[in-house]
């Protein structure tokens, strides 16, 4: 060190090399010495030593203290994108969205060209809802640069505003640059999912797991379809590879209940169904399949339980109080029952399951005029169903639906306009009736209602490239937030149907 007696200045940058070697290899403790040490020789006008005491303050989870730093490094040095740009991170980090978009345009100012700042601010216009703001900047980022994860933003913004087919294009296009990115192809997959397009998506799914065989949203998705298609031993030995990964995950053990379930392995399924429960409890797909398997089981009390937990949470589904109807008509709650049904015929205006359900209770209190105004009801949806879906319907439905007719017909001695045989019309659904009395039981136990399971869990997206590149002065990352509150087609839900 060239210090004497007479050396009026210090010569600030002289530590520099040595913070930047402890910040590099990690050793926060001795980098921090020397900081300090750094500091006090230059009475704190150390720009870089104070820039790395920011930096480890925001790594030890100090946000506060280290936007304060970088505050005095900008002061230090006003004319430095960087230290404006960290300042930015910071104020996001704090959740400062608006006034990190204010220095983050400071700091664009400074540098035209930086592909950060533009990413960085789209991201920051995505918090504040402004969606056009946000994808004008992160075009331009793209035409500075090309990185996956502005390509992820853009496709969420087309994903927030609800447009699939914009966002589908995004990823298609980050796919072509990155293909070798799981991260990506999932997403694209799942939106292929979403869509319907099977074929597609399990390309994509594919394509995932050859780059990443333990990806678990991936393997996740493709288990779902394996289980749509009735293959459960197939997504079964899928599930176990993940379970290891994520053993907390409540999508994966609902979607090995409902494994189970269609394997009619009811016991297992409610084993896992409730262990999924535990680790969400607001999650009104494993209530409604909780409800399911109890119905099946007979166990009425408690599928009444879920399937009321299941409505607080969804209240606007039909299913679920068709469900509930049926499980109060064997609680011997006819009355609850009827309302039950009342509701779901009035939130549901399109499946004839509802009207047939409630036929059968009508008829077997004695009220067969009602009876026949649902059946009547039930036959025009059938017939509407015919007309727009190349489904098909469940046997068991056309069974339930000709000796209802029949014994309608005996009992009023009407002549049908509409043969019952409308109801072998092309659209499949479940049936999901259990009445005492006529017909006994109505409904069977391997098809009770639309099994559907919710096949991802939070999404991650992947880390920007962190380090420290050269010197003066480790980069700032480019933002990745968490998801906002609004859901989010990237989380794989998967609709399974029993068959």
């Amino acid at each position: 060190p060239l210090s004497h007696p007479g050396q009026e200045f210090p010569i600030l940058e002289k530590q520099n090399w040595l913070i930047h070697l402890h910040y590099i290899r990690k050793d926060y403790e001795a980098c921090k010495a020397v900081i300090k040490e750094q500091l006090q020789e230059t009475q704190g006008l150390c720009e870089y030593a104070i820039y790395v005491q920011a930096l480890i303050f925001r790594l030890e989870g100090n946000i506060q203290e280290s936007l304060e730093l970088f505050q005095t490094c900008a002061v230090l040095s006003p004319q430095c994108a960087d230290n404006l740009k960290q300042v930015a991170r910071s104020l996001f980090l704090l959740g400062k969205h608006k006034a990190a978009t204010e220095v983050y345009n400071e700091a664009a100012k400074l540098n035209q060209k930086d592909w950060e700042i533009c990413h960085n601010l789209g991201v920051c216009y995505i918090y504040l809802k402004q969606f056009s703001k946000a994808q004008e900047q992160l075009h331009n980022a793209l035409h500075l640069n090309r990185h996956d994860l502005t390509y992820i933003m853009l496709g969420k913004i087309h994903l927030l505003e609800g447009d699939l087919d914009k966002a589908i294009e995004i990823y298609k296009k980050a796919v072509e640059f990155s293909p070798e990115n799981t991260e990506l192809l999932t997403t694209l997959g799942l939106l292929y999912l979403q869509l319907g397009i099977y074929q597609k998506a399990f390309e994509h799914l594919g394509n995932a797991l050859t780059y990443d065989p333990t990806n678990y949203k991936a393997i996740l998705a493709a288990g779902s379809m394996m289980q749509t298609h009735g293959d459960f031993d197939v997504a079964l030995t899928k599930y176990r590879v993940v379970a290891c990964a994520v053993p907390e995950s409540p999508p994966l053990w609902n979607n090995i209940g409902m494994c189970f379930f269609g394997k009619k392995k009811y016991v297992a399924a409610i084993s896992c169904l409730k262990r999924a429960n535990y680790l969400a409890p607001f999650d009104w797909k494993i209530l409604y399949n909780l409800g399911l398997v109890h119905l099946t089981m007979q166990q009425y009390a408690s599928a009444f339980h879920f399937l009321s937990a299941a409505i607080n949470l969804q209240p606007k589904m039909g299913e679920l109080y068709m469900l509930l109807a049926v499980a109060l008509t064997n609680l011997e709650d006819p009355e609850n029952a009827k309302r039950a049904y009342a509701e779901a015929i009035r939130l549901d205006k399109c499946n004839p399951l509802v009207n047939l359900n409630y036929a059968v209770l009508l008829y077997n209190q004695g009220e067969k005029k009602g009876a026949l105004a649902q059946y009547q009801e039930m036959e025009k949806k059938v017939n509407l169903l015919k007309d727009s879906s190349s489904l098909e319907f469940d046997s068991e439905m056309i069974e339930m639906a000709q000796k209802l007719g029949a014994a309608l017909q005996v009992g009023e001695a009407l002549v049908w306009t509409k043969p019952v045989k409308d109801t072998k019309s092309k659209h499949r659904t479940t049936s999901a009736s259990k009445a005492g009395g006529f017909q006994q039981p109505l409904g069977s136990n391997q098809a009770l209602g639309q099994a559907m399971s919710s096949a991802a869990a939070h999404r991650k997206l992947p880390s920007g490239a962190g380090g420290v590149s050269q010197l003066p002065k480790p980069p700032s990352l480019p933002l990745e937030p968490e998801p906002t509150t609004e859901a989010h087609p990237t989380e794989a839900s998967a609709q399974i149907r029993e068959k």
